[in-house]
């Protein structure tokens, strides 16, 4: 619930956002930046219904209208940490994003707190990545892209086709060797054994968690090798929404290629 008056006040939905998408993360920001804060109320409930199929469209397709309307947000919202946002979904640098001088001001009008202020008092668990040795993006193979398909720590890791939004296929590579998504999973074997599983853990020192970039002569890619056991990750034969192994090594496979477009934060 919230207060018409207040909502009124702290300026409404950005007008210039298109059709859904980002609205949520912008009026977050916002509201905990500009005085407000969000409560979980216990023993509430709320619904969501989702249509078969839009009765509208999106202009330029809805990965656009998506990248346009979160780049609002972080041009407004998140101070010079809109860097992290622009290496995790690259398309939305050449995403035109519109006027903004009228959230600028409300901002200015209300005096909103900096974006520091929201990760040091409202998310302080967040880990905010290291720009010396952290890189982020995808990784893909094709059309499609390693996917953590919405699961958690101990959830498989698989393919998903690529949307270049982030998200589940928001991924970094460490200097320590982690293939690290979000702040503290890791991708890890199953077991020390080709024909395993890959799963979403924890990240720690485990050996099971570390792998290399290996490159392929002669071949656009590059195997994703484990560093002590002569096992690379694996896609052979998969399509979008399966579950990823791993096995042994073997170069002439196009299943253990893979592309980076990893993006350093500037």
């Amino acid at each position: 619930m919230i207060d018409k008056n207040y909502f009124d006040r702290i300026g409404k939905y950005d007008m210039l956002m298109d059709i859904w998408g980002g609205e949520n993360l912008e009026i977050s920001f916002r509201v905990w930046q500009c005085g407000g804060q969000l409560e979980i109320i216990p023993c509430s409930r709320v619904g969501h219904v989702f249509r078969k199929q839009h009765p509208y469209t999106f202009p330029g397709g809805s990965g656009n209208v998506f990248a346009k309307n979160t780049r609002r947000a972080a041009e407004v919202w998140m101070d010079d940490y809109k860097k992290y946002y622009y290496a995790a979904v690259p398309l939305a640098k050449n995403v035109p994003f519109g006027d903004l001088q009228d959230r600028n001001s409300l901002r200015d009008r209300l005096q909103c707190k900096p974006f520091s202020w929201y990760l040091n008092n409202v998310y302080p668990d967040l880990r905010v990545p290291d720009a010396e040795d952290i890189s982020f993006g995808s990784i893909r193979q094709g059309n499609l892209c390693m996917d953590t398909l919405g699961h958690l720590s101990d959830g498989l890791v698989g393919l998903y086709s690529c949307h270049g939004a982030g998200g589940n296929q928001d991924w970094s590579l460490t200097k320590n060797g982690h293939i690290k998504h979000g702040s503290d999973l890791c991708v890890s074997l199953e077991a020390p054994k080709a024909s395993t599983n890959l799963r979403l853990r924890l990240c720690s020192n485990s050996p099971l968690q570390k792998w290399e970039r290996r490159t392929v002569q002669g071949a656009n890619g590059q195997q994703l090798k484990h560093m002590t056991y002569n096992i690379c990750i694996d896609s052979t034969s998969l399509t979008s929404g399966q579950e990823l192994a791993a096995e042994v090594c073997d170069q002439s496979v196009p299943g253990q290629r893979w592309k980076f477009t990893l993006n350093s934060i500037q």
